[in-house]
């Protein structure tokens, strides 16, 4: 995969959880299983890689901890690494922040946590994400040609736009049920202009994926707390059982 020029990555991932989820669009699900799929979670990982990681940092993430996704550090080295030579360093770009600035009007944010500040009660951030990078359209009006439902009038462009293709969205006038006076415009589905390289599934999919990693990449460590996590109470369990049985042998002759 060619990896996009950094100047089409503009601004921000997506709005505050707040933001989004004041009045806004409901969000997609994201299918949990992929949160544990390791070649769900390798296939995100080189997504991000090439497609995230040109102008985002993910300062919190070293390289070499995508051993723990079943890679081998000869594969992290051929294939992930763009911005370093040694596996030990963090996920960083070349990319001076005053220049980012200057250039495209705000610094993106740092990635690491990106699907864990985004959870809100419309869901998880995830979910959020999920739904955002699924829900571009084409917008001449806009700086980057690109508007998303999820996030509207986001900065930054459709940076999969070729996976997916370039679709506009129908939006309906009605009247604002608070208000007679006054219009509301209702989203009426996608009219597709150029296909993409990939068909709706397998663009779900890999954005599945590449959510799936940033969700893993949050909370490495999670898969292998919440396995331990069952075993504790698999113990605790055993143990309750076997302590309330030994209180009813002490107690048995006691009136």
């Amino acid at each position: 995969m060619k990896k996009l020029i950094c100047s089409l990555l503009i601004s921000m991932f997506g709005l505050s959880a707040a933001h989004a989820s004041s009045g806004g669009m409901a969000w997609d699900k994201f299918p949990v299983d992929k949160s544990t799929d390791v070649v769900a979670l390798q296939s995100g990982a080189a997504t991000f890689v090439n497609y995230c990681l040109n102008c985002h940092n993910a300062a919190f993430m070293r390289y070499n901890r995508l051993r723990d996704i079943d890679l081998t550090e000869a594969q992290i080295k051929g294939n992930l690494m763009f911005a370093t030579d040694k596996v030990g360093d963090t996920m960083k770009v070349s990319f001076d922040p005053k220049n980012a600035k200057d250039w495209l009007g705000v610094t993106p944010p740092d990635l690491t946590l990106i699907a864990r500040s985004r959870a809100s009660s419309q869901g998880t951030g995830a979910d959020y994400l999920y739904t955002f990078l699924r829900t571009y359209y084409r917008d001449e009006t806009k700086p980057t040609g690109w508007n998303n439902l999820a996030y509207p009038n986001a900065a930054m462009p459709h940076v999969l736009w070729e996976w997916q293709g370039q679709r506009v969205a129908k939006f309906v006038e009605e009247k604002d049920p608070h208000d007679a006076s006054k219009a509301v415009h209702r989203f009426a589905g996608f009219e597709t202009l150029t296909k993409g390289t990939q068909s709706q599934g397998e663009f779900d999919e890999s954005v599945a994926n590449l959510v799936a990693y940033l969700n893993w990449m949050g909370e490495p460590a999670q898969a292998a707390r919440t396995r331990l996590g069952v075993w504790v109470l698999l113990f605790l369990s055993v143990f309750t059982v076997m302590a309330w049985r030994l209180n009813a042998a002490f107690w048995k002759d006691i009136k």
